[in-house]
């Protein structure tokens, strides 16, 4: 009987990445995937460049466009920020594309990849037993990188502790000139739905538009209503085709554990999705390569490996996030506030969270005493 030392649950970039460092460091690991890649995945795609910066191989085959230049606007007013940086501050990538080079990357290093194996249940012994669709799988560890709505963290023992928000996506074919003359920028519309943005990212021949909100209170929401409505704003009159998607991010990290009885959880299924602006995607690489990371380190022993993970995300990526969670209630959940500091710190702001998309800093830890200074200078 086969038995790998890792299983990876899931072919996203938390799991395809740390299927890349696992088996590179020669930990025999196998990548369990429900779907045939390459396969549609439900995401913007924007891939900001803290996230790109952790790849260690070249990935410009999978960019479909990359900007230097990134706008913000604020419904309802006369605000609009702008940032620009020599670098991209954003690459756009198609997820099928963009997850399937990773793969591609790890099996060259040795992982092993199943395609159509769907996970159906657990035995969680000293050697877990994954029973999928095609038969059983055994390792010694299991990755859980299957998403927001993915089965691993329940079947392991979880309970729900996540925050998860609605969103709604589209891939939009447009006009020609419509198209050149969206396609320049990155745009961002702040409370383009109440609690929340509306986006626009241009791909190499289509846009993608959606929105998202962190608005928990409304649970019937109409989502296509503030999509319908966000078209009027870009000037889109006419759409020769869309595709929608609707999915849920969860912007709020789990409260318990992130790793037990030898399963460890990455990306969404931690819930370590950027609470202010729902980016998951270099959080997803990051906390895939801290796993690895921490089997890697304990040579595979498993307190040690569940300790370092856990000390890993504690000490370089929750604190973060925390604030993060923080901060979104007062960016979405205080408007007037917000744009009243807006209006007078709006540019150190948007350069600031530019900042934060480049990795050369994260969110303030002290929200109140910053809110409290910068109130003084606007009111004193």
């Amino acid at each position: 009987m086969k038995i790998f030392d890792v299983a990876v649950i899931g072919s996203g970039p938390s799991g395809a990445m740390a299927a890349y460092h696992l088996a590179k460091n020669g930990i025999s690991t196998v990548i369990l995937e429900k779907e045939v890649l390459p396969r549609y995945k439900t995401c913007g795609g924007g891939l900001v460049h803290r996230g790109k910066a952790l790849i260690p191989f070249d990935i410009a085959k999978a960019i479909e466009s990359e900007f230097e230049e990134v706008d913000m606007y604020i419904d309802k007013t006369n605000i609009q920020l702008s940032t620009k940086r020599e670098v991209p501050i954003i690459s756009m990538v198609m997820r099928d594309t963009f997850d399937h080079l990773i793969i591609e990357n790890a099996v060259a290093q040795g992982a092993v990849l199943l395609q159509h194996h769907k996970v159906l249940d657990l035995e969680l012994n000293d050697t877990i037993t994954i029973q999928t669709t095609e038969g059983a799988i055994n390792a010694k560890f299991i990755i859980a990188a299957d998403g927001a709505l993915g089965p691993t963290a329940k079947l392991a023992g979880w309970d729900e502790t996540r925050t998860l928000v609605p969103a709604l996506e589209y891939e939009v074919e447009v006009e020609e000139a419509v198209f050149e003359r969206l396609s320049e920028r990155v745009r961002f519309d702040i409370d383009g739905i109440p609690m929340g943005y509306a986006w626009c990212f241009p791909k190499k021949k289509h846009l993608s538009i959606g929105v998202v909100s962190f608005d928990l209170s409304k649970k019937n929401l109409n989502l296509k209503t503030h999509y319908t409505n966000y078209l009027k704003t870009l000037g889109i009159e006419k759409v020769i085709t869309e595709d929608k998607h609707g999915f849920v991010i969860p912007v709020a990290p789990r409260t318990d554990t992130f790793a037990q009885k030898n399963v460890f959880l990455t990306g969404d299924a931690a819930g370590l999705a950027d609470p202010i602006v729902a980016e998951g995607l270099s959080n997803a690489l990051v906390s895939g390569i801290f796993a690895a990371e921490a089997l890697i380190e304990s040579k595979l022993e498993p307190q040690l490996a569940a300790a370092l993970y856990n000390e890993k995300l504690q000490k370089n990526l929750i604190p973060e996030v925390s604030t993060g969670v923080r901060l979104a209630k007062l960016f979405y959940g205080k408007p007037v506030m917000r744009n009243m500091l807006i209006k007078q710190f709006g540019q150190i702001f948007a350069e600031a969270m530019t900042d934060v998309f480049m990795g050369k800093r994260t969110y303030p830890t002290d929200i109140k005493g910053t809110l409290k200074r910068k109130f003084k200078k606007v009111f004193f």
